[in-house]
């Protein structure tokens, strides 16, 4: 992996762990996530639409424009529900792994990308990290309480439609420039949930008025930070980049225990030092 793609994803762990934060401690999580990614599309989808090759969306590129909306939508729901029903430091590695797990074997079927033995070493190390740190997670205090069917449930189906988009992505930017794209998923994806936001007109007045100032923060961080990922799989194979992404679950170890108060904060770290075992891994395979 090069230093580039390896830099263009850390930062962009370090922003996705952060707006995720902010998202759990909001009121209503769906219209939270919704808000914010909306309020960035104003901004980013001007700037991508300059970006266009000759000023229109090449043919190739639309049924992956076209799908990246569709499954991002569904993302964002099941995220929503994720975060309402468990904990953080929960959901969060959930997703997350379960999205390291599959990319690399639906990137050989559909890419054709054979990992190198370190990076293979590399991602395995990434999910026995997680799994550690799902492990750790739920305990507050010495004790165990009841697990969240239901958290854990949307915390999957969020793991999936991860290992989902970033297929559909890899391939989505490989023509048509990534600002223009990202530009198209979050409007797209924004209009696609109006229907569902809106049938709580109460809950969206309420988020901004409360928490305005988180979601403007919020919005500056979410769609920046997956427009570094697409950056990052133009330079890189997806399985590498994808797993390097998880350097995120190492800050919501942190997040979690410290800022969000889920827990004890050494358990979950040798969890986060397996993950990050597994991404300077991944940063030396080639």
């Amino acid at each position: 992996m090069t230093g580039e793609a390896l830099a263009l994803v850390i930062a962009a762990a370090m922003l996705h762990a952060v707006w995720n934060a902010l998202a759990k401690g909001a009121r209503d999580q769906l219209v939270f996530l919704w808000s914010s990614v909306s309020l960035a599309t104003v901004v980013l989808l001007p700037v991508g639409l300059l970006a266009l090759p000759g000023e229109r969306i090449p043919a190739a590129a639309v049924p992956f424009v076209v799908a990246t909306i569709a499954i991002h939508a569904v993302y964002f729901y099941a995220l929503g529900r994720a975060y309402r029903h468990g904990d953080f430091s929960r959901v969060y590695p959930i997703a997350r792994g379960l999205g390291v797990a599959l990319v690399p074997v639906a990137a050989l079927m559909v890419f054709g990308e054979r990992l190198s033995p370190l990076g293979t070493t590399g991602i395995a190390l990434v999910v026995a990290g997680v799994a550690g740190l799902h492990l750790t997670a739920p305990w507050r205090g010495g004790a165990l309480p009841p697990a969240s069917g239901a958290g854990t449930a949307w915390a999957l189906l969020t793991g999936l439609l991860i290992a989902s988009y970033s297929i559909v992505d890899k391939a989505g930017v490989a023509r048509l420039h990534p600002l223009p794209y990202i530009g198209l998923m979050g409007f797209g994806m924004s209009a696609l949930l109006v229907p569902v936001v809106l049938r709580n007109r109460a809950a969206l007045a309420r988020e901004w008025r409360e928490n305005w100032q988180t979601i403007v923060v919020a919005s500056a961080m979410n769609l920046t930070s997956y427009l570094l990922v697409l950056f990052a799989f133009r330079l890189s194979k997806v399985g590498y980049v994808v797993a390097a992404r998880e350097l995120s679950i190492l800050f919501s170890a942190f997040i979690g225990s410290l800022w969000l108060g889920e827990g004890p904060l050494l358990p979950r770290l040798a969890g986060a030092s397996i993950v990050l075992a597994g991404v300077v891994c991944v940063a030396l395979a080639h």
